[in-house]
């Protein structure tokens, strides 16, 4: 015995799975999930652009006190610093750099850092350095 629906025939279903294929689908394959309704009208050629931040700057994802240049260039440093060498002092950080094969200016960077002092984290590592770490941290 076969087991189907009985509300309706394969016609019905073939136009339902067409009503929906927006919604069940992605953009590249069957259409937008949005339906056309929803979509916004452009602005008219007196109006100014819709933004997603109309009443100031837009936020970024950069921790309060940093920028979004100085926590990409804190990233790149310590793509080069791995745990092994935390906690450690500057030769142990430099030898751990050209280890990770890091380029001339973070070596050139790591060897400005005082002699003597053991950093445990490489935002220490970074504030030797003399830039700024964020304010806040949650």
């Amino acid at each position: 015995m076969e087991r189907g629906s009985s509300k309706h025939g394969p016609r019905v279903d073939e136009q339902m799975s067409r009503e929906v294929s927006g919604l069940v689908q992605g953009p590249g394959t069957g259409g937008s999930r949005v339906d056309e309704s929803r979509v916004p009208e452009p602005a008219g050629e007196d109006q100014p652009e819709a933004t997603t931040a109309p009443a100031g700057d837009l936020r970024t994802g950069s921790p309060q006190g940093m920028s979004s240049e100085d926590v990409e260039r804190r990233s790149r440093l310590g793509r080069f610093i791995t745990m092994t060498a935390l906690p450690g002092d500057r030769e142990a950080l430099i030898a751990n750099a050209r280890d990770n094969n890091a380029p001339a200016d973070i070596l050139a960077e790591l060897e400005q850092l005082p002699e003597g002092t053991r950093y445990q984290t490489v935002s220490e590592v970074w504030a030797a350095l003399g830039h700024k770490n964020e304010t806040t941290r949650w």
